[in-house]
C-alpha cells in the first residue's frame, strides 16, 4: 500500500504501533511505500501528540504503566514476602537471570553468591554498592520509564549466556497469558525466559486482576508463579490448569 497523504498515514501508523505495540522505521516504510526519513517524520508528530513513543529504530506505545519509582513504593510488604520464598528458588543457582521488575529488584538483597544477569539499570547500582559482585550487566537503549536497558544491543548480549533460573515481572497475568506496558521490555522479558532453565513468575495478588497493553507471552513462558495470599483462588486455579507451579508467600 502507498500513503501520500500524511494524516491517514500517521493514522495508518498510530493502528500499528497500538496492535503490536512496536513498529520498526524500516518495516513502516517497507509498508507504507514511503522513504525512512518520511516515516522518522511522521513518529516524531505523533510523539509531539503523546501518542507514541520514539525508541531506537522505530516506535513503541506510549507506557501506560506507572514510572519505576512509583511502583517501587507499592504493595513493598507483598514485595518483601514474596522475595523471601523466590530466594530459596535461587538458594542452589549458579547463574540468575533478572529483568527489571519492582518485585524481582526486591529479591537481590536475599541473593547467594551467584553470579547474576540483569537489564536493569536499579540491580545494577544495588550489585556494584555490594562489593565484588558477580554481574553481567546488560546495556542498549536506555527506557527511563523502567530504568533498564533494551533493544537489539541488549538483546544480543543476553543471547550469549545461559542461566539456571530466571525471575520475571509483568503488569498483569491471567489464564491468557503475561502482560506488561512497554514492547521493549516484553521482549527482553521473552529473551531472559529462552535463556534459561528455569522461569519464575513474581507478581503480588493485584497482578491478577489487572490489565495491559502488550502481551509478553503464553503461561507456557513460565514454570511457576510466586504470588501473595491476597491472590484471587479462582485466578489462579485457571493459571495453575495451565500447568503453572504456583507457591503462595505470606
Amino acid at each position: 500500500m502507498r500513503y501520500t497523504d500524511a494524516p491517514e498515514r500517521r493514522a495508518h501508523l498510530e493502528k500499528r504501533i497500538a496492535a503490536d505495540g512496536y513498529l520498526s522505521s524500516i518495516a513502516a516504510a517497507q509498508e507504507l511505500g514511503v522513504s525512512e526519513m518520511t516515516v522518522r517524520r511522521d513518529l516524531r508528530m505523533l510523539e509531539e501528540q503523546g501518542t507514541v513513543r520514539r525508541v531506537a529504530g522505530g516506535a513503541t506505545v506510549v507506557s501506560g504503566g506507572v514510572p519505576f519509582e512509583g511502583r517501587d513504593a507499592l504493595g513493598a510488604a507483598q514485595k518483601k514476602a514474596i522475595a523471601e520464598l523466590a530466594a530459596a528458588e535461587a538458594a542452589t543457582a549458579e547463574m540468575i537471570a533478572l529483568d527489571a521488575g519492582t518485585t524481582v529488584a526486591a529479591l537481590v538483597p536475599l541473593l547467594p553468591r551467584s553470579t547474576v544477569v540483569t537489564h536493569s539499570l536499579p540491580i545494577i547500582e544495588a550489585l556494584t554498592r555490594a562489593g565484588s559482585p558477580r554481574l553481567i550487566a546488560a546495556g542498549g537503549h536506555y527506557q527511563p520509564d523502567t530504568r533498564s536497558f533494551a533493544g537489539p544491543l541488549t538483546e544480543e548480549l543476553l543471547r550469549g549466556v545461559r542461566c539456571d533460573v530466571a525471575f520475571l515481572s509483568a503488569t498483569a497475568v491471567g489464564a491468557d497469558g503475561l502482560w506488561g506496558a512497554n514492547a521493549l521490555d516484553a521482549a527482553i522479558k521473552r529473551v531472559l525466559a529462552e535463556q534459561s532453565a528455569r522461569v519464575v513468575l513474581l507478581a503480588d495478588g493485584t497482578k491478577l486482576t489487572q490489565r495491559a497493553a502488550v502481551r509478553i507471552a503464553g503461561l507456557d513462558l513460565i514454570d511457576a508463579l510466586i504470588t501473595d495470599s491476597s491472590a484471587d483462588a479462582e485466578a489462579l486455579a485457571r493459571i495453575e490448569d495451565a500447568g503453572v507451579e504456583i507457591r503462595i508467600a505470606g
